[in-house]
């Protein structure tokens, strides 16, 4: 989740999933809630982290019909995202 969708009907529905939303309020909420400010700064590396692994066209437009093929090159794009 990001601030646009810190609405209070998706953050019910979130903790009702069992998610535990860390987004923070907007700044003109009336009432605002607490959020753990160091794990919503960690989800920038997630976010990152995908946009690099996008880069192997394999991955991007999933060709393996088979998810432990298509699962064995994730870890592969993971390792050689590693190395560089």
């Amino acid at each position: 989740m990001d601030r646009a969708y810190e609405g209070d009907e998706t953050r019910a529905l979130a903790v009702e999933l069992g998610y535990i939303p860390i987004v923070p309020p907007k700044s003109n909420r009336k009432d605002p809630w607490a959020y753990d400010k160091e794990l919503y700064k960690q989800r920038n590396q997630v976010e990152r982290l995908f946009r690099r692994i996008k880069r192997f066209r394999r991955i991007f437009t999933r060709y393996d019909k088979l998810d432990l093929i298509f699962l064995t090159f994730v870890y592969f794009a993971l390792i050689i995202d590693a190395l560089m």
